[in-house]
């Protein structure tokens, strides 16, 4: 440990020392751009020196810094749907230039615009790559299933990232599984970010203002994953007048309500949505409750809440309060059952950012999280209720400092407190007959120190280097060195190679009975018996613009994972004290090669993205040692998305996506035979090698359409969409029915049955702001 924190604290002072020193005889031009109808920061846009390379893009609060010989420049200010602006200034001194953008479908009055910078230039210049960037704006120009947008489904449209099957949101990147992403909102953990058992996510479009995806090459603040980190920011809200807006659709209605706390000074942002089909499902169950006959249909429904405050303390100091509630009901009761499941994650965080001075900040973060899940069933006079959960309390800080236009140094610490309630099982009879309980609780402390740096060597040769010290501790104390380093080396002005180096580990692991991401899973600690999962992941790749127009990007990637966790066959996980009894480790491994096409400019745009790959993972304990594919191992993944601007008011959109059927096991014969003669048969299936068989392709066509209506106050809006428009029958599972003889009732032989969720299904959407 003394030696991985001295190595730390070298490679930041020498960053620092050497920056420091390149920053004599140099100028500085900072401010922050904002959007100028809300006033909500622009996260991600461009400043630039005309006829240079020399640029700089603004971070989360909106924040830029460019420092500069001293001189005569013209800075271009640019934004994706914005317009963009060009200011022409004389730097002697130190210069504070706050912006406002306007959006593309707003009519300047006072402001110039020449020309528009490349909305690809980012991605060619910037060192990270394996990078997915989206806006809510984006997502809900898609047709959705049942006109729900969700962000994450859209991110599933990008190669490298998979679903794990119909309708689900769960991701699925570069080979690993659903619980190796970290995912964040607003710097606070979300451990499930699911709603309807993984169909749709937890995100409500109207709250989140951007959406960026590390597939690889993560930078050091992110750490505790493997496979992904996928950072939600939410937004601001208006600081400058009130707002109301939200949308009807056809399971599901939202509303957010925003505006000034104090004008220009803070804001605030509710937003909440509901689904309504247990109305519906309750309805038809009470007009058939006299039919003796009548099954009643599950009652389901889920709802969440998002709050956020803004404070400007002063010039230099900012506050931003966020929260996050939401929860999921299942239910099914009759005379004789009484079946209730629920679960939910609660987020909290408060976020100080201080600037120090132009070229130095900090954002210190204090968040809390919980996620949890509750299964109660009664059975005449038998109950018995299942709980587990998970509760996080962390603290983060994380220091930038700009120098100069070649360095741009990151370094930082967090520590987080974990408590886990693993399996908590009671069951009680009312006459008192029965009374179990069983579980366990333990605790955790992870912790994090990094530092790195974005150092541009040559106007066209981009560095990327950084190291992050992890650790853990419960009953043991793990400690883990991860280097992070990215090049990026352009050719031409619109050519670029790109490579990376990751090493990321895990501390804590999903547990699941299901082999699906299903709410009934269990996160369990690293300890004595169960270390840390590691993965080494290395990519390369090439960024082509074209004509101005087009971006043309492949990478090829190879990941190797370590100590990779499963479950035994059988394995019990409720109410077992010894639950690490029931863990198999082993290793795991992903590869394949990614290409993308994206245009964002004109009134046709779009992407078509291609991933070829295998993933693949061996365990001593299963498929007798042999190496198998995963069941979301997926050799051909194919999406197509197109955005047809008809007219000032009329968009048209359309969706294919394509997909090697998923992995999964079959039994290849069975043994029938009967104890007694008389007396029901007993079946034993005989499997072959894990997941040696596939489910037939996936494939669906969704076309949507919106229409921009003309209200006297505000805008809004008429979403029409058609899910899988050609009805194509999806396996979502497959099962075995038995065939028997009508005279002996002797069985004969099984035929496979398939199951499918989704025919084409229509949706109209209303959406409105005012």
């Amino acid at each position: 440990m003394p030696v991985a924190l001295r190595f730390l604290l070298s490679l930041l002072l020498l960053v620092c020392l050497g920056t420091s020193l390149s920053a004599q005889d140099k100028v500085t031009l900072s401010g922050t751009l904002r959007d100028a109808g809300t006033g909500e920061p622009l996260i991600g846009a461009n400043v630039g020196i005309i006829g240079t390379t020399a640029g700089v893009i603004t971070n989360t609060n909106g924040f830029y810094s460019l420092t500069t010989a001293p001189g005569f420049y013209r800075i271009q200010f640019s934004y994706l749907g914005y317009q963009s602006q060009i200011k022409e200034l004389t730097l002697s001194s130190d210069v504070k230039l706050n912006l406002e953008l306007t959006t593309l479908d707003t009519e300047l009055k006072e402001v110039v615009v020449e020309g528009e910078r490349n909305t690809f230039q980012d991605r060619l210049t910037r060192p990270q790559m394996s990078v997915e960037t989206l806006s809510s704006r984006e997502a809900k120009l898609l047709p959705a299933l049942f006109g729900e947008v969700d962000i994450i489904k859209t991110l599933q449209l990008k190669p490298g990232i998979q679903s794990g099957g119909e309708g689900t949101s769960g991701l699925f990147v570069r080979g690993g599984s659903n619980d190796q992403n970290l995912v964040l909102l607003d710097d606070a953990l979300v451990y499930n970010p699911s709603h309807l058992f993984g169909f749709f996510s937890v995100f409500n479009p109207d709250a989140v203002r951007n959406v960026e995806l590390y597939k690889g090459g993560f930078p050091a603040q992110f750490g505790g994953r493997l496979s992904s980190v996928l950072d939600v920011k939410m937004r601001d809200g208006n600081r400058k007048e009130y707002d109301v807006s939200g949308g009807l659709g056809l399971i599901a209605s939202r509303l957010t309500v925003e505006g000034p706390i104090q004008k220009e000074k803070s804001s605030f942002l509710v937003s909440g949505r509901r689904t309504y089909v247990d109305v519906f499902t309750r309805m038809i169950n009470k007009s058939q409750e006299d039919d003796p006959d009548w099954s009643p249909i599950p009652d389901y429904y889920f709802y969440d809440f998002n709050a956020k405050a803004t404070f400007e303390l002063g010039p230099n100091d900012r506050l931003f309060v966020n929260g996050y509630y939401g929860k999921d009901f299942f239910k099914f009761n009759d005379a004789d059952f009484d079946f209730n499941f629920n679960w939910g994650n609660k987020v909290a965080s408060a976020r100080w950012a201080h600037q120090f001075s132009p070229r130095f900040f900090v954002n210190t973060t204090l968040s809390a999280s919980n996620y949890e899940y509750e299964i109660a069933n009664k059975l005449d006079i038998f109950s018995f209720n299942l709980t587990s959960n998970i509760t996080d309390y962390t603290l983060k800080t994380d220091f930038e400092y700009l120098p100069n236009d070649h360095h741009h140094v990151r370094f930082g610490a967090s520590a987080t407190e974990h408590k886990f309630t693993v399996g908590r099982l009671q069951a009680s009879a009312d006459d008192g007959s029965i009374n179990v309980q069983a579980g366990n609780n333990y605790n955790g402390q992870e912790f994090g120190v990094y530092a790195s740096d974005d150092w541009g060597l040559t106007p066209l040769l981009t560095l990327s280097y950084g190291l992050r010290v992890s650790g853990f501790r419960n009953d043991k104390t793990f400690v883990g060195l991860e280097p992070r380093a990215s090049v990026n080396y352009r050719f031409t002005e619109t050519l670029s190679l790109k490579a990376n180096y990751t090493r990321m580990y895990q501390y804590v692991h999903l547990v699941s009975n299901s082999g699906a991401s299903l709410p009934t899973d269990i996160w369990y600690p690293s300890s004595p018996g169960v270390k840390p999962q590691r993965s080494d992941q290395v990519a390369l790749g090439v960024t082509k613009i074209y004509k101005d127009k087009y971006l043309l990007s492949t990478e090829a990637y190879y990941k190797d994972m370590k100590r990779q966790l499963d479950l035994r066959d059988g394995a019990q996980i409720f109410g077992n004290p010894e639950l690490e009894e029931e863990f198999v480790f082993g290793t795991g491994e992903s590869y394949g090669q990614e290409f993308y096409v994206e245009k964002k400019e004109g009134k046709t745009t779009g992407w078509i993205g291609y991933t070829l790959s295998w993933t693949n993972r061996t365990f001593p304990d299963i498929n007798n040692g042999k190496k198998f594919p995963t069941r979301f191992d997926r050799r051909h993944d194919l999406s197509v998305v197109a955005i047809q601007e008809l007219t000032s008011r009329i968009s048209a959109t359309a969706t294919f996506v394509y997909g090697t059927g998923n992995a999964y096991s079959l039994p290849v014969q069975r043994f029938v035979f009967q104890d007694v003669n008389g007396e029901d048969y007993t079946v034993i299936p005989v499997y072959a090698e894990r997941n040696s068989f596939r489910l037939a392709p996936y494939h669906r066509l969704d076309l949507g359409v919106v229409y921009k209506l003309r209200p006297k106050r505000g805008t809004s809006d008429l979403t029409f969409s058609v899910y899988n428009a050609y009805n194509r029958r999806n396996p979502y599972f497959v099962y075995f029915e038995t065939i028997k003889d009508e005279e002996t009732e002797q069985i004969t032989g099984f035929v496979a049955k398939q199951v499918s969720l989704f025919p084409v299904i229509p949706s109209i959407t209303y959406n409105f702001k005012f």
